[in-house]
């Protein structure tokens, strides 16, 4: 056993993985060979001293570097430093619910790069985001930002103008922008949502469902691109407005929430619909648990897809649901991050990634009468 209680490599092994990674990268660090050997600090030092008096390697400060190849002169070169440590600082509006996911792949990318990675939450409510923005590139000197403004306050397009003018460069992810009065893209990774809404809407029609509905909780930029990717999806199945509805929700801590639930439920029972896409998770739960109540089988009675698949999978049934790649995307926008410290002139890039649409048990071909 390891000293965490994993099963450990043995001593060989452990020599020929950093060996390899030395070879690899050119440079290793402590804090990663813990993570990817399983061994405590203790193990992996003693294990790196043997290894560089036997001259395999060189130790530096936090890691170690393969051993200097000496000229034939008397004195040898002093051993190459490896690049200082990037720091990247992260603002998303929540720890909870969606931006962890995010937040994972960007922590697994600066691992994998030697990046350290500052993160903190801001607020859906607060106004203006500048000043956490502010003290990140004043007194944490960090080289690169990666942001999730509000798009929906009076300072958002501020918070956009002000990043543009930072000296520190920064991708917004999950978010889209232009710098005024040219209207140049920002430098962006986001989910195809709207792809994602086709997605959902192109396999319900596969089950022959012709009446059909969406249902927003909030105006987002998630929201909108969803909505028109739905607009888009029925106009491609032919669907006529009698045929899809759309219908907005508000906040499921505001006393009304359950009563627009109940109403748009009623509005999908006159219709004779038959199948629904809900964003988020919560809300498509709120109106199985209402049909349910209400004597409406889902799916026999009533299909229904969630937007996010963040908790769909453990509802029973278990929903059908569009998952955006939120690993892949933290991942993509720390890349891009760094790509971009690394060339400034580079043209901007704004990155897309495809979501998918994992079908379970909420979702069933139509009842034909």
């Amino acid at each position: 056993m390891t000293d965490n209680g994993m099963h450990a490599l043995l001593a060989p092994a452990r020599r020929a993985h950093v060996l390899a990674e030395l070879d690899r990268h050119g440079v290793v660090r402590i804090s990663q060979l813990i993570d990817e050997l399983g061994v405590s600090p203790v193990t992996l030092r003693r294990d790196l001293v043997q290894m560089e008096d036997e001259g395999l390697l060189v130790r530096i400060h936090g890691g170690a570097i393969p051993p200097a190849v000496v000229p034939e002169e008397d004195e040898p070169p002093a051993p190459a430093e490896p690049g200082p440590e990037r720091t990247l600082a992260v603002l998303v509006p929540a720890l909870n619910y969606y931006w962890p996911g995010i937040v994972r792949g960007m922590e697994q990318e600066s691992r994998r790069r030697g990046v350290r990675l500052i993160v903190r939450a801001a607020s859906y409510t607060l106004q203006d985001e500048r000043p956490i923005l502010e003290r990140f590139v004043t007194m944490e000197g960090v080289d690169g930002l990666i942001v999730a403004p509000n798009t929906d306050t009076p300072h958002a397009q501020d918070v956009v103008q002000w990043l543009s003018e930072c000296p520190v460069p920064s991708v917004l992810v999950e978010r889209e922008g232009v710098v005024l009065p040219g209207n140049e893209p920002v430098e962006s990774v986001t989910t195809d949502h709207a792809l994602g809404a086709i997605l959902a809407a192109r396999h319900l029609a596969s089950l022959g469902h012709r009446r059909v509905g969406l249902v927003i909780s909030r105006d987002s930029p998630t929201s909108r691109k969803i909505t028109q990717g739905w607009e888009a999806a029925c106009a491609e199945l032919g669907l006529t407005p009698l045929q899809h509805f759309e219908s907005f929700l508000p906040e499921r801590t505001r006393p009304e929430f359950s009563a627009v639930v109940d109403a748009a439920l009623d509005t999908a029972v006159e219709r004779g619909t038959t199948a629904l896409l809900v964003h988020p998770d919560p809300e498509a739960m709120a109106f199985a648990d209402l049909a349910v109540a209400r004597g409406i089988s889902v799916p026999e009675d009533l299909s229904i897809i969630a937007y996010d698949d963040e908790v769909a999978a453990i509802f029973s049934p278990a929903l059908t649901a569009v998952r955006p790649p939120r690993e892949a995307l933290g991942a993509a926008a720390v890349d891009l991050l760094l790509r971009r410290i690394e060339d400034p002139a580079r043209p901007v890039h704004r990155v897309t990634v495809s979501p998918r649409l994992n079908v379970r048990e909420s979702t069933a071909p139509v009842h034909e009468d």
